[in-house]
């Protein structure tokens, strides 16, 4: 029953993440967000400082932190505001969740029938290729559908 809900999570949430994907496309602009909003509303550093409370000093410190990738997600929902945006963050899957549990599921489901492999090689119980590739088939959906604890581990 924890399964099924787990993975139809999963798919809910694949689902809602799907239509971020033409967002994997954006990139920044090169001198930031920021920036690149206040020049676009004609407006100065000096301008977005008087609104934010800060000096001009600080608005041209958190431009180059956004650059560098160091601000705060505060600092920026708080200047979003002030811009007259909303800020938004998250994570767009580059293919899906379903197919990232699937990868690795094959992954970890390959490297155990090696293992298992190996040893019955030695014992002359070795699989043929075709009962390979149903046992990793079998085990991979086993994974999928149990997502075990260790099915991320480091290998």
């Amino acid at each position: 029953m924890i399964m099924k809900k787990k993975n139809l999570i999963r798919e809910q949430l694949d689902a809602s993440l799907q239509r971020l994907s033409p967002l994997l496309n954006i990139t920044a602009p090169p001198k930031g967000w920021i920036r690149a909003i206040r020049d676009a509303l004609g407006m100065t550093a000096r301008q977005l400082a008087n609104r934010l409370g800060v000096t001009q000093q600080a608005v041209a410190r958190i431009e180059k932190e956004e650059i560098a990738g160091s601000v705060t997600l505060k600092t920026m929902r708080r200047i979003a505001e002030y811009l007259d945006c909303v800020f938004v963050y998250g994570f767009v899957p580059r293919t899906s969740l379903e197919e990232a549990v699937a990868r690795q599921a094959k992954k970890v489901a390959t490297q155990r029938l090696a293992l298992a492999s190996q040893t019955m090689s030695l014992e002359n119980q070795a699989l043929s290729r075709r009962e390979n590739e149903k046992a990793l088939s079998n085990l991979v959906d086993e994974l999928i559908r149990t997502l075990p604890s260790t099915l991320w581990n480091k290998s």
